[in-house]
């Protein structure tokens, strides 16, 4: 008996991004190295993941499943670190050469290796990206142990992966390219675009179509339609899937989308109720509450490590010598204002309207002081709000679930 061959589904994802290079390849780089000349991003997107910890410039990261672009913009952001980036698609490898030879960047290494393969590199790094990789490939698990094998000890890995419930629509429409046999050729592509267009705005898909830019370009329409292998995951299975695989979940990287405090949620009859749960289960009922999240992007840290090194706490008095810094991507909106307010703070990274978070008077005070440098008991001592330590402690706490600031918990600069 001839036995059934199977196409294997590793080399099926390599086949697909050799001919559908993803993210859209740039050409120009000017705004990423315009945004990075900023210290106070650099700074934010470091304490991001190490809130007690200086990071050594010349640290070692890994960019794992770079694509077209993202390891060329962290070596630029990154100029002392040595950067390496691997992929499985030249085709998207080859975009990332010709970025790093317009830019002149020499502290990067681009090789062609699977993520499972990375112990092959021989080499551990400080820090790891993979963002948007894992959920295609054939066994997470293994992907991502393959990460953890090469993560030094107190390293920390920047991860996003697919969201199960806010893509309802997507896998929706996924089936329905295999009902009727779409394929990701370039009139099949743009039909497909058209067929998408057309959607009732009721359509689960709609809503998503709308807000992201995986359906404006032909190849990015095949990565989120089309792709050989694609799954996602609930906050549950985000921390199981890190359990299993040897790390220990850190924070999600903008927080408020998952917290009961935050946005109408705080508002709820149920508030109560969800705070009195552990943190896990309070994202996940978040999850549930909000329905439409897309993907899961978060901090984790290998579960052998000593320190706590996501020691945010208002508890006791420590919080007073922690440094708070403004995150760069938040704004301040002072016109047409809600009754009352001074102004209202917004995160551009957040997808809910809800999380607009409106300041008094004396709260604007206590944001003006913050610049980096001072502590939050200076602050609030410069903020005339020393006397209201209770309420400044309040506020400054709302500031970092909220996202508009990053902690330096190490003390004072």
């Amino acid at each position: 008996m001839t036995p059934i061959v199977t196409s294997d589904p590793a080399d099926e994802v390599r086949t697909f991004y050799e001919s559908h290079p993803y993210p859209a390849p740039l050409r120009d780089l000017e705004r990423h190295r315009e945004l990075n000349c900023n210290p106070d991003r650099r700074r934010a997107l470091a304490l991001l993941l190490w809130p007690a910890r200086r990071p050594a410039p010349d640290r070692k990261i890994l960019i794992a499943g770079c694509g077209t672009s993202q390891a060329v913009i962290h070596a630029m952001r990154e100029p002392d670190a040595q950067v390496t980036g691997i992929d499985i698609s030249e085709a998207s490898l080859s975009h990332s050469r010709a970025l790093q030879q317009k830019y002149g960047v020499r502290n990067l290494d681009l090789r062609r290796l699977a993520i499972e393969d990375a112990g092959g590199l021989g080499v551990i790094f400080d820090e790891i990206v993979c963002t948007g990789v894992l959920h295609h490939l054939p066994d997470p698990d293994l992907g991502l142990r393959s990460l953890r094998s090469v993560l030094a000890p107190a390293a920390a890995m920047h991860l996003m992966v697919y969201a199960a419930y806010g893509r309802a629509g997507v896998y929706m429409m996924q089936e329905y390219c295999r009902l009727t046999g779409v394929r990701a050729a370039e009139d099949d592509l743009r039909e497909l675009g058209v067929v998408i267009g057309a959607l009732s705005p009721e359509h689960p898909l709609a809503a998503v179509a709308r807000r992201a830019k995986d359906f404006r370009e032909p190849d990015a329409l095949a990565d989120a339609l089309l792709h050989p292998v694609d799954r996602a995951f609930t906050v549950p299975q985000v921390h199981a899937w890190l359990e299993r695989c040897g790390l220990r979940f850190a924070r999600w990287r903008e927080q408020a989308p998952y917290l009961p405090q935050c946005g109408s949620i705080a508002g709820m009859p149920h508030a109560v109720r969800l705070a009195s749960l552990p943190a896990p289960q309070q994202h996940a009922a978040v999850e549930l509450l909000r329905g439409t999240m897309t993907r899961h992007e978060f901090i984790a840290y290998r579960d052998d490590g000593g320190d706590e090194i996501q020691p945010v706490s208002f508890d006791g008095e420590g919080w007073l010598q922690y440094v708070p810094l403004r995150l760069p991507w938040a704004l301040i909106v002072r016109e047409r204002l809600p009754a009352g307010a001074a102004a209202v703070l917004i995160n551009r990274a957040h997808g809910y309207p809800d999380l607009a978070l409106p300041i008094n008077a004396a709260q604007a005070r206590v944001l003006a002081a913050i610049d980096g440098k001072r502590t939050v008991g200076e602050i609030l001592e410069r903020a005339a709000a020393s006397a209201e330590l209770g309420q400044g402690r309040e506020f400054v706490e709302r500031l970092w679930r909220y996202d508009q600031i990053a902690i330096d918990a190490a003390g004072s600069v």
